[in-house]
């Protein structure tokens, strides 16, 4: 029989307004951000309610209501482990929850992949490179996002840049003053002999990227080595987790202290991004990672599957959002 992580009733009906229910985030806490993303999606829905982007509302506030887990715990190790199985996920390109997912699934292919790769270039080291431009108006964006996105054609091309293969991201953030900051996360495969002396500088990586820019002033770059003395350790993890994250940070989508400001902003960013492409890959990267340059058709899977596992007892929940609690609760 499962045997839940904590006391279900361990929350007092002082603090609770429906105490006897059992919460996601109290039986597994790896589970914990579901709560989080999907409060972040009922506000971005209530952001696009009466806008252009109506559609978006009520799809958003449909998404992953209900969840269903495998609850399975080893019957040798006495772990316990929650696995999704099945939910309805609604698309919206700027919902946090599927944000969220895409990620995770953008992420797990990754670190499928990337075993085949170090062990066809065992030798190869990498770098990460962060790469920005001056803030924009955020009515600006998509051509300034299309302006960098032609520097940075030109970077590959230029005699000096050293990478082999490489993954280019996207993000956008929000400053105080509701102004866009677009930048590239980068991570550059480099051959073996890239840190024998010379080779690019921080300074160097600034000039070069002020070139392509083709602009006057001096851009702020960000070049860090990514360690490898064992090729999937924790540095390594650090710059695929940073490279391949959400686009938009669910927090500068409704972060403002304006709710009516936070709406246009929101709109606008939508209008500014639409069709724009997040990830994109080359060099010899691209041959075992253009997977990720397409949209995720599972958003379920993130994790390695239970099945073929025999040693196991499991159970299926369902969790259902209550948004007035803004936590998921096991369905009574």
């Amino acid at each position: 029989m499962i045997q839940f992580d904590s006391n279900p009733n361990s929350v007092s009906g002082k603090d609770d307004p429906e105490a006897g229910r059992v919460y996601l985030s109290d039986v597994s806490s790896k589970d914990s951000k579901w709560d989080y993303f999907r409060s972040q999606a009922d506000t971005v829905a209530h952001l696009y309610r009466g806008t252009v982007f109506d559609r978006y509302a009520g799809r958003i506030s449909g998404c992953s209501g209900l969840l269903e887990f495998v609850a399975a715990i080893d019957s040798q190790t006495g772990l316990q482990e929650f696995r999704l199985k099945s939910a309805r996920f609604c698309r919206v390109p700027r919902c946090p929850v599927c944000q969220w997912r895409r990620s995770l699934m953008w992420r797990a292919k990754a670190f499928k992949i990337l075993p085949k790769l170090f062990e066809d270039y065992p030798k190869a080291r990498f770098i990460f490179l962060t790469l920005t431009v001056r803030n924009c108006h955020l009515e600006d964006l998509r051509q300034t996002l299309a302006s960098m996105n032609a520097a940075w054609n030109r970077l590959v091309q230029r005699k000096h840049f050293p990478a082999l293969g490489w993954i280019k991201a996207v993000e956008v953030t929000r400053d105080k003053d509701d102004w866009a900051h677009p930048h590239f996360h980068c991570l550059l495969m480099v051959p073996p002999g890239y840190f024998a002396k010379p080779y690019l500088s921080q300074a160097k990586w600034s000039e070069l990227w002020q070139k392509s820019l083709r602009v006057q002033y001096t851009p702020i770059v960000d070049v860090r080595v990514v360690k490898s003395e064992t090729k999937l350790n924790n540095s390594m993890l650090e710059s695929v987790l940073e490279t391949l994250k959400y686009s938009v940070k669910p927090q500068d989508l409704v972060g403002g202290s304006d709710p009516e400001v936070d709406s246009k902003w929101l709109v606008e960013l939508t209008k500014q991004l639409y069709k724009t492409k997040s990830i994109a890959t080359g060099g010899l990267l691209k041959e075992y990672l253009k997977v990720l340059e397409s949209e995720p058709e599972d958003f379920i899977h993130t994790e390695e599957s239970l099945e073929g596992q025999t040693d196991y007892q499991s159970l299926t929940l369902y969790f259902e959002w209550l948004q007035w609690i803004k936590r998921y609760a096991m369905q009574r």
